[in-house]
């Protein structure tokens, strides 16, 4: 993220939702940087309503951010007076001197390490049932910091409060060693224990980490899975799915029934038959020539695919109406994310199995979101929907998240089910933000929908390319940014030419 600029709102929710990292990069870490990232936290915090936890780790961050920042300054003193930091004795010569000659002349120190391109990166990331705050710097820890660090760490754990702390713990060489024992009292406060305080060196980095659980986030994902379902079965207004295509599905349930029953049922439906030709010859499925005859088509496609697009035009004909702008750009946003999740399948997946379902699971990823967008306009179904609130004694805080984007995976899937949908397309729904929570079985396909969902956020400036997640790129054979900028230009255009086409 730029810290230059005002903080940008909404990508730091889409982060938050999408589980994606939050990564702000200085050099010197100036007041107002630090006054940027207490922002962004507040912002983050907020999307996960927890801003009660805003103060703590605002020191936290800023202690470890401080700390790194003035072990870069340390690799540029100790190398302009030509002290090698990782022996000993010069560490002890440097560090005898080091703070008085680095208060007196601290603007050089700083240019000098930001012509050397040392930084310190802060990172934010929401998990399921947890936040990650991690301070990096490209500095490695000396043998001897290393120690002291963890000298610190041991003794913060003798004290249960603060007031133990002030009258024992000041090193005059090492100034920092107080704050970060403060910040480990701090930690506990919000029930954050020492062991989930990290310190790694990893690839010519320090990374200082803590993992911050948020309390009763498992429960509260229980109960959201709950009420999502009730929510959905007290909306009445969205009916069962249609007649047409649920009698196309008995067919295909039925082991006596062939292509060609099939092809002729769905022939005797002019409307589905349109639809669904339309869908085959798009530019997802990448055909040479064009299908006119819905047997080519089922033939092609299969009986597993037949159900699938089946499926998709059901949703889009009860759910599609997009007269309205946040209708319009959620049913964009699905209708990408299923011709990049097809692409994917054909061209980096090659197997049948994700091919034939891609394209649904892919439209249908958001589902939750559209049933969302559909509460709001409707006075009598809000009004319905706060009588559930009522009745059921739904606190304001959990019925806030139901209500919005975080519970939206939930509604969709809980709504899936209500439709009998396969465990595919559900998990795909329920998932597509957090792949890694997947049941192993749909493991392929969540994270196929959730790398597409990603490139089609990346097309739109909603992401950048640091959060998408490296194990992502590798399975999918993106080698480098590039290639990830010119696969996504490339399809965004394709698209939109298949788009203008039709």
């Amino acid at each position: 993220m730029e810290q230059n600029n005002a903080v940008e709102t909404e990508k730091i929710r889409s982060a938050v939702h999408m589980g994606l990292p939050l990564s702000i990069t200085t050099y010197t870490f100036p007041r107002q940087v630090e006054l940027y990232v207490d922002q962004v936290l507040s912002v983050f915090l907020n999307e996960l309503h927890h801003p009660e936890m805003k103060d703590f780790l605002a020191y936290m961050i800023s202690e470890l951010a401080t700390n790194a920042k003035k072990a870069n300054t340390k690799r540029v003193y100790f190398e302009e007076k030509k002290l090698n930091i990782h022996d000993e004795k010069d560490y002890g010569i440097g560090m005898r001197f080091f703070k008085a000659d680095t208060l007196v002349n601290i603007q050089h120190y700083l240019q000098l390490q930001k012509e050397k391109g040392l930084y310190v990166r802060i990172v934010l990331q929401h998990s399921e049932d947890s936040i990650l705050l991690e301070v990096r710097n490209n500095s490695e820890l000396t043998r001897t910091e290393f120690k002291r660090i963890f000298d610190k760490i041991a003794r913060s754990r003798q004290y249960t409060a603060l007031e133990e702390v002030l009258p024992k713990v000041f090193d005059d060489n090492e100034g920092a060693g107080l704050g970060l024992i403060i910040s480990i009292l701090m930690m506990r406060k919000i029930g954050v224990p020492g062991e989930n305080f990290f310190v790694l060196v990893e690839n010519g980095e320090t990374i200082m980490r803590v993992i911050v659980p948020l309390q009763n986030v498992r429960e509260e994902k229980a109960n959201l899975y709950e009420l999502s379902k009730q929510i959905v079965a007290y909306i009445d207004t969205i009916p069962k799915f249609p007649d047409n295509i649920m009698r196309i599905e008995r067919l295909l349930d039925d082991p006596a029934s062939d292509i060609v029953d099939i092809a002729l049922n769905l022939g005797n439906d002019v409307a589905l038959t349109a639809d669904l030709l339309k869908l085959v010859n798009s530019a997802s499925f990448g055909l040479q020539q064009k299908i006119t005859g819905i047997l080519d088509a089922v033939k092609l496609v299969g009986t597993r695919g037949i159900r699938n697009l089946l499926y998709s035009i059901g949703v889009m004909n009860l759910l599609g109406d997009q007269s309205s702008e946040v209708q319009g750009a959620l049913w964009d946003h699905s209708y990408r994310t299923a011709f990049c999740a097809c692409w994917l399948a054909r061209h980096k997946t090659r197997k049948a199995g994700l091919v034939d379902v891609s394209y649904v699971c892919g439209l249908l990823h958001d589902l939750g979101k559209i049933v969302i967008s559909l509460m709001y306009p409707d006075p009598a179904l809000k009004e319905k929907i706060l009588r559930v609130k009522d009745l059921r004694h739904i606190p304001d805080e959990v019925f806030s998240v139901l209500l919005s984007d975080a519970s939206h995976p939930e509604i969709g899937a809980a709504l899936a089910e209500k439709w009998n949908f396969p465990q595919m397309i559900v998990a795909s729904i329920r998932w597509h933000h957090e792949p890694a929570h997947a049941p192993e079985a749909f493991q392929e396909i969540v994270t196929l929908v959730s790398f597409a969902d990603m490139m089609v956020h990346f097309q739109r400036q909603d992401i950048a390319f640091y959060q998408i997640p490296a194990d992502f790129l590798q399975k999918f054979a993106i080698p480098s940014e590039d290639a990830f900028q010119s696969l996504c230009a490339a399809l965004d255009a394709e698209f939109a030419a298949d788009s203008g086409a039709s």
